[in-house]
């Protein structure tokens, strides 16, 4: 495992004296910094792969609360609302929506940055760095980017390899084409989505005993595939 890598905090907040202030006090703690100014750059952003979120819910093109339920619509990221809005209606809906804690400005940049590692060490307990499904036959390495069927490495390309994490770790769910788009390439990116499958197809060629009878993707015709494999006990 890389212990040299820095947790990734993705700032969404369009006023620039916040953002920067912000940015200062977690880089001094030795975070990796990325701010998003605006919605559609912050689903730009997003697509990095962030360990926790810093979201503003008043953007200039996009609600923060609908940027919060896209986002929870592919990734249980740790979201934390920092925002004007002090009411206490405002704070059960952010929450309700899927974020997981609510700063009201004007907030102390000491007790934000304390939050961030208090979310990212609860975060750290359940993130599963190991996927390993049916009693061993396929095993997946998120940090490595290494997959493993029946104990032989499999040469993934690296959109085989985050269409097979998203299907994964989303299991038992139902992606559509387009979610499954949204978390490979993008959400600003267009035309895309029926490439998926020729994508899904060279994958299950390699990860599959017989595409025909899946073990672990399976198609739900008209919506999108769906992770099958069965996780093994830790």
């Amino acid at each position: 495992m890389d212990t040299g890598r820095k947790d990734f905090v993705l700032i969404i907040e369009d006023e620039k004296k916040i953002s920067d202030i912000v940015r200062a006090y977690l880089e001094k703690d030795g975070f990796s910094v990325r701010i998003a100014e605006n919605g559609s750059e912050a689903l730009t952003f997003f697509r990095e792969g962030p360990d926790i979120i810093i979201l503003d819910l008043m953007l200039p093109d996009m609600a923060g609360e609908e940027l919060c339920k896209i986002i929870r619509e592919t990734s249980n990221v740790p979201i934390i609302m920092l925002t004007a809005k002090s009411g206490e209606e405002d704070r059960i809906k952010g929450l309700g929506i899927g974020a997981d804690d609510y700063m009201v400005k004007p907030f102390s940049p000491r007790e934000l940055v304390a939050r961030v590692k208090a979310h990212l060490r609860r975060a750290g307990k359940t993130r599963k760095k190991i996927l390993s499904y049916n009693r061993g036959s396929l095993r997946m390495d998120l940090e490595r980017h290494e997959v493993v069927r029946e104990g032989s490495s499999l040469q993934l390309t690296l959109t085989e390899f985050k269409i097979l994490t998203a299907l994964a770790e989303n299991h038992g769910r139902i992606l559509s084409r387009n979610q499954i788009v949204n978390i490979v390439q993008g959400y600003d990116f267009e035309g895309y989505d029926r490439t998926i499958d020729a994508h899904v197809k060279n994958l299950r060629h390699k990860i599959e005993k017989d595409s025909k009878s899946p073990e672990f993707i399976q198609t739900v015709y008209g919506v999108g595939y769906k992770f099958i494999g069965t996780p093994d006990e830790e």
